[in-house]
């Protein structure tokens, strides 16, 4: 299994670069970052200096969208990393949660994601790509054996069906057992049914980690506080859903949409943070099922347990008051446990 860690790109960015450096040194061979040209710094300058501080590290948003930047901006600005540094990024796209809406503007479409998946990989891998209206470009700078994978983030039915019939990868922001076996199961089935290699598309489950030194009330209490923030953001496109298909729908199972039922609203400024103060409705068995808290024995479980549901990759969400601390676990305790 790969390993990944997930950060904001909160100033200064030198610490983001630090943290990805920390977690390369440590086995992790994917760094990701937030995408959100309000909240937070620009990714794609860190990127940068992330590829040319480390030598493995492979990078990427999770997640861009493709409306906060034009389909060949956001080709180019890839392709052009990698030619510098040798195809060492990945595309994580999805709808825009906090990107679009707080610039005012709606999450994309499905539609929209589709086409701009096909145009970003194919001129980011040097073939010509239709921009439209007929306006076919390619970019002549790139070189032979230019790539670059596109992974999607998806949660409904019809956005799973899509990663599998279309995407490189599938981005599953959550960790829970019972969801992630469902949701894997629909992007490999649709795979076949597009005739393709289900083995193909890499699955990616993304989730807060905290290690806690044992599985007293205590610790339990505190690393759920530290990570109660996700439960709040998975929310965010679970009430679309529910807004889309219903409360209790075939098309989503209720143990993704009967959390969310006290739900009040969800203020972007402390998106994706710890302490959250709009998240005090996700509850503890949320955050539990959800997420990977507990000693380092119950995250190698649990991992373990991924894996077997046919997830390649977990990247840790690292948004909490234990950024180092956990890192260093996963390094020297988790990931050796569990590619050991």
């Amino acid at each position: 299994m790969d390993f990944g860690l997930v950060l904001q790109t909160d100033p200064p960015a030198s610490r983001v670069i630090s943290l990805m450096q920390r977690a390369e040194d440590n086995g992790f061979s994917y760094g990701w970052t937030f995408d959100s040209a309000v909240l937070w710094q620009e990714p794609f300058v860190i990127y940068s200096q992330v590829l040319a501080n480390t030598t493995r590290l492979k990078v990427g948003p999770m997640v861009t969208n493709p409306g906060t930047r034009t389909w060949e901006v956001t080709a180019s600005t890839f392709a052009t990393l990698n030619d510098m540094f040798g195809n060492r990024t990945v595309c994580g796209i999805g709808r825009g949660d906090s990107a679009m809406r707080v610039a005012g503007r709606k999450p994309n479409t499905l539609a929209r994601i589709s086409d701009a998946m096909k145009v970003i990989r194919a001129l980011a891998g040097g073939r010509e790509a239709d921009l439209g209206g007929g306006t076919v470009v390619r970019f002549p700078w790139i070189k032979p054996g230019a790539e670059l994978p596109v992974w999607m983030a998806a949660y409904g039915p019809k956005a799973l069906r899509m990663a599998g019939e279309e995407a490189d990868g599938f981005i599953l922001q959550l960790a829970d057992l019972y969801l992630t076996e469902y949701m894997v199961r629909a992007v490999k089935d649709a795979a076949v049914a597009a005739g393709r290699d289900p083995g193909e598309v890499t699955v990616c489950v993304a989730a807060p980690a905290y290690v806690t030194e044992d599985d007293s009330p205590a610790a339990l209490a505190h690393a759920r506080e530290q990570c109660r923030w996700f439960g709040g953001m998975v929310g965010n496109h679970v009430a679309d859903l529910v807004s889309k298909y219903g409360e209790h729908s075939a098309a989503v199972p209720d143990e993704l949409t009967d959390y969310i039922k006290a739900r009040q609203g969800y203020d972007y400024s402390h998106h994706g943070r710890a302490g959250n103060p709009d998240t005090q409705f996700v509850p503890d068995e949320i955050v539990d099922r959800f997420c990977l808290i507990g000693p380092v024995e119950k995250h190698v479980e649990k991992l373990n347990a991924l894996r077997a549901l046919g997830v390649d990759q977990f990247a840790v969400y690292d948004m909490h008051d234990a950024q180092e601390a956990v890192i260093d676990a996963y390094g020297s305790r988790v990931i050796p446990a569990v590619n050991g």
